[in-house]
């Protein structure tokens, strides 16, 4: 396997192609919410994008994906370019303020698609950028 799914799951994100995305993760796919919980299955992944794509506006850039020997394991680093448009729950209020995030993304990959997420950023970074002190 090469890092090829990785790059088509985040350049389908690019394209705001959720079904693309969608087409790529395993039906039971594992997905760890940066410092939250974990959630399993294509429907609650679903769930978890849609409520994204009402809150956010953002775009991968600088993408890099690295692969283990076994190819099934995968990481990615990149640059998230955002908009906060809409309060997330828990979250502070949104009015389109923009963040730069650094962030990476660890995978687990079976059978030709994404079994497992797991996404990291620093919360209080995007805290501060959206106008909340950590």
């Amino acid at each position: 396997m090469t890092t090829s799914l990785i790059r088509s799951y985040y350049d389908a994100f690019n394209r705001r192609d959720y079904a693309g995305m969608l087409a790529l993760v395993s039906d039971g796919v594992v997905h760890d919410i940066n410092q939250g919980a974990r959630e399993i299955g294509k429907p609650q992944f679903q769930k978890f994008i849609q409520r994204m794509d009402e809150a956010y506006r953002e775009q991968i850039q600088d993408l890099i994906v690295m692969a283990d020997s076994s190819g099934h394991r995968f990481a990615a680093e990149f640059l998230v370019m955002g908009a906060y448009l809409r309060a997330d729950p828990g979250l502070p209020p949104a009015n389109g303020q923009t963040y730069k995030l650094p962030a990476g993304a660890f995978f687990e990959v079976g059978s030709g698609l994404i079994r497992r997420v797991t996404t990291y950023y620093n919360l209080p970074d995007w805290l501060a950028q959206v106008g909340q002190a950590p």
